[in-house]
């Protein structure tokens, strides 16, 4: 609350005065978090500064951890940089503050249309008042990633998995799935007789926290989605949220539960608050199969078993639920321009470049995440079969099946996140039940007053 206000306090003297429009020279400070996309994004600014010979791109990369912190920090101090990459959870609070310029009313963003983008994309990043203040980079969905080992060991058909079922009363042919695979420590599998589903060597499933930070995107909500709900009465910009719906509450209580039955790796298993991620658990044999977003596949096609060997990943879709079809919560990034920046024109030109076909392009062929315009998802479609020998249509269907939803965009994200992270970590660790929601619902419904 003490940050909030300061920065209240800061945009007061701030706002109003972000500096001249530039004159084509200059340095454009651009921070990203991912030392996966540096490389791409450095090609970018090389073409960029070719082109615009006065400007130079100076990129600064940070961990996820730090990033957040050392932007919030840079908005108070006033030394934010001039571009950033954004994320949609964190953007309406950036857009509450007051700290994001409207690309509309810059020259070299105001054309920016929302059709050059995947469908559904580009509308996500508009305020309230309907001004765009994020230009889409990229875009993610959901799926599974397994073990090729794992799945042979276990006499399953890697076909099969194409086609799992879930529902919130026994699990369907996907509780079945990880039940096989989950071996205990005496090599006795899940779903056979002596299980010990207190000493579990490999879990059919891997765990990734409570999902309270992230509206369970890579937990669960492809099982929310695929039963048909959705967290917000509408969305973007929802006035009410639905957590106290049955639906959601039975398939979380069912989630959950296969931590109870042994099926899937426990908050200790995974280490805690200090977490290792599905991948490294797969990697470690810890885990099977795992949910996991696209943004990860260059992560688990690097995986090697202990003896160096590159293990044999595959990728499967997210199961088809109680409505009758699959789901993934579609989420990506985009670039926004801070009001702090003394040259927002040249800013501009710069979000107005990586946000275009060269440089989209330029990404897809590095192959580590799928760009926004639908040229250079196919670049990192061929990508991906060419050099990873990997099919991604898991991922890809989504969009062209349209069983996509987004992830919630409302106001107060920060106060949101901070209010879910503990209640849905209880819910993981067996200390509450999935009827505790309702409580959580009231407290975030009581933030739409706030804001209002």
């Amino acid at each position: 609350m003490l940050r909030r206000l300061l920065l209240t306090a800061l945009l007061l003297t701030t706002a109003c005065g972000g500096g001249g429009s530039g004159g084509g020279t200059g340095t454009i400070e651009y921070w990203l978090w991912d030392s996966s996309q540096q490389p791409g994004y450095q090609k970018c600014a090389d073409a960029f500064q070719q082109q615009n010979p006065g400007l130079r791109i100076h990129i600064s990369q940070y961990g996820w951890d730090d990033y957040w912190s050392k932007l919030t920090a840079s908005f108070i101090a006033d030394t934010a940089p001039d571009v950033f990459t954004d994320q949609l959870a964190k953007f309406p609070q950036f857009v509450d503050l007051q700290v994001l310029r409207p690309l509309d009313d810059l020259g070299p963003t105001s054309d920016i249309k929302d059709s050059d983008y995947q469908q559904g994309l580009a509308e996500l990043w508009k305020g309230k008042d309907g001004k765009r203040y994020g230009s889409p980079k990229d875009w993610d969905t959901i799926a599974i990633f397994y073990d090729h080992a794992a799945i042979e060991a276990a006499g399953i058909d890697p076909a099969t998995l194409d086609e799992l079922t879930w529902n919130p009363r026994d699990g369907g042919t996907f509780e079945k799935t990880i039940a096989h695979l989950t071996i205990d420590q005496n090599g006795v599998r899940g779903d056979e007789p002596g299980f010990d589903r207190t000493r579990v060597k490999t879990y059919g499933l891997a765990a990734n926290g409570g999902g309270g930070d992230n509206w369970g995107q890579t937990q669960w909500s492809a099982f929310t989605g695929s039963a048909g709900w959705q967290a917000t009465d509408q969305n973007p910009w929802g006035t009410r949220f639905n957590l106290d719906d049955p639906v959601v509450q039975d398939t979380l209580s069912w989630y959950f539960g296969l931590v109870r039955k042994g099926y899937m790796a426990s908050f200790a298993a995974i280490g805690g608050r200090n977490a290792i991620t599905p991948d490294t658990q797969i990697q470690s044999g810890i885990a099977a199969m795992g949910l996991s977003g696209s943004w990860t596949i260059a992560s688990f096609t690097k995986l090697t078993d202990a003896g160096g060997r590159k293990l044999d990943i595959g990728v499967a879709p997210t199961p088809i639920g109680p409505a009758g079809k699959r789901a993934s919560m579609f989420n990506g990034l985009a670039d926004s321009i801070t009001t702090f920046s003394k040259q927002p024109e040249n800013a501009a030109k710069w979000v107005k470049f990586l946000s275009g076909e060269q440089c989209q392009n330029i990404i897809g062929q590095s192959g580590v995440v799928f760009p926004a315009r639908p040229s250079g998802t196919e670049l990192a479609i061929r990508y991906n079969e060419n050099e990873r020998k990997l099919d991604v249509s898991a991922f890809t269907d989504h969009i062209e099946n349209r069983t996509t939803f987004p992830l919630p965009v409302t106001s107060n994200a920060a106060d949101i996140t901070a209010l879910m992270t503990p209640a849905l970590e209880a819910v993981f660790l067996g200390e509450a039940p999935a009827s505790s929601l309702t409580a959580l619902n009231e407290q975030l419904n009581r933030l739409f007053e706030v804001a209002g």
